[in-house]
């Protein structure tokens, strides 16, 4: 009879990758169990080897044999490729490893890994997995991910269906999820409908602050106006300065001084204004909301804006006094980070024209 063939090396080959050197060989303990693939070929292994390695095996190990008239102990793990339980034997022996193995065998590993409990083996093939990721074989990774409780593969799966949802509707795999497991059709689906809430949320949010940062420059502008002059608008008791030049100290100060210029010619603000009037008393409102000089203002109607606001009962106006909070917070914040203005500029960028209060000022 022919002698078996094996699909790993002998167990001193493995000793000595794990380590070893080559008079420890002769030294090295025999096998004393049998690995079955399911091809119906053996890898001798050591008990003690393995039960150190696994908590699983370590049940099995320990656990009587089915048939005690045997004297051999054979642990079978069928249902992946032979070549694949031989590198996972061996990875059992010897944490080092070659990249070719985990991405050639990879998958397979990462199931082994977490039926028998080597975590750390376990977050190894899940990072080799990730970066073989593929439109092809993306559904059937997250599947595998979700059955073997690797949440960073998992995750990582559904931003690569999230982001290319279109190709990967097309592929096999798809197909075959929708016949055979449509809970994690619902869970794709839902966590796209997550991932775009979120994604608006954020935009909101950006745009948000956008407008509090700018509302908070547009005081400061207001103050710098009406206290020391700027282009083409200043205090009565101070010369405009006649540049050409847009002013340097604020991005929106050309659009509050042609705020200013219309809000005093423009013949509609008697009987309420028109909307560049409303907005210029939204300014002067807001001014004297946060204004901490009450004597030396110089700003036009801070002081009557402070004693109508006194006057108002103290439940009204929520909103508005919830605005103020957002602008003297994004205030303070620009005072305090060097590169609020810079970002505040980056943000504009990335927002449309129509959006950006200095070209609705304009």
């Amino acid at each position: 009879m022919e002698a078996p063939i094996h699909c790993a090396p002998a167990p001193d080959a493995l000793f000595k990758s794990a380590g070893g050197g080559d008079d420890a060989s002769p030294d090295f303990p025999q096998p004393d169990v049998q690995i079955l693939t399911s091809a119906g070929l053996r890898i001798p292994a050591h008990a003690a080897v393995l039960a150190s390695a696994s908590p699983v095996l370590e049940s099995i190990v320990d656990s009587p044999p089915k048939h005690s008239s045997s004297s051999e102990r054979v642990i079978p793990i069928l249902g992946v490729p032979c070549a694949a339980v031989a590198v996972f034997v061996r990875l059992l022996y010897s944490s080092r490893y070659a990249e070719d193995e985990l991405g050639k065998f990879g998958i397979h590993l990462l199931a082994l890994s977490h039926v028998y409990s080597v975590p750390t083996l376990k977050q190894r093939c899940a990072k080799a997995v990730g970066q073989n990721l593929t439109i092809d074989n993306v559904v059937d990774v997250l599947q595998l991910a979700r059955l073997c409780d690797a949440p960073d593969l998992y995750i990582k799966c559904m931003k690569l269906v999230s982001s290319n949802f279109k190709p990967v509707e097309q592929t096999e795999g798809w197909q075959f999820m929708q016949d055979h497991d449509p809970w994690l059709e619902l869970e794709i689906l839902q966590f796209i409908d997550q991932t775009e809430l979120r994604k608006k949320k954020a935009r909101r949010h950006r745009e948000e602050q956008r407008l509090y940062m700018e509302l908070a420059e547009a005081m400061d502008c207001l103050e710098h106006i009406c206290t020391e002059g700027c282009t083409s608008v200043g205090p009565y008791d101070v010369e405009p300065n006649r540049k050409s030049q847009p002013c340097s100290k604020f991005s929106t100060c050309q659009g509050v001084q042609l705020l200013i210029k219309h809000f005093a010619a423009c013949k509609k603000r008697v009987n309420g204004g028109c909307s560049r009037c409303k907005r210029m008393w939204q300014l002067l409102r807001l001014h004297a909301s946060i204004c901490d000089q009450h004597d030396s203002c110089k700003v036009p109607l801070c002081r009557q804006f402070r004693l109508k606001m006194q006057q108002e009962e103290k439940g009204d106006d929520t909103l508005w006094k919830l605005l103020v909070r957002k602008v003297v917070s994004a205030r303070v914040m620009s005072t305090l980070s060097p590169f609020a203005k810079r970002k505040r500029e980056d943000i504009e960028r990335m927002l449309p024209p129509q959006m950006n209060w200095t070209h609705q000022a304009k």
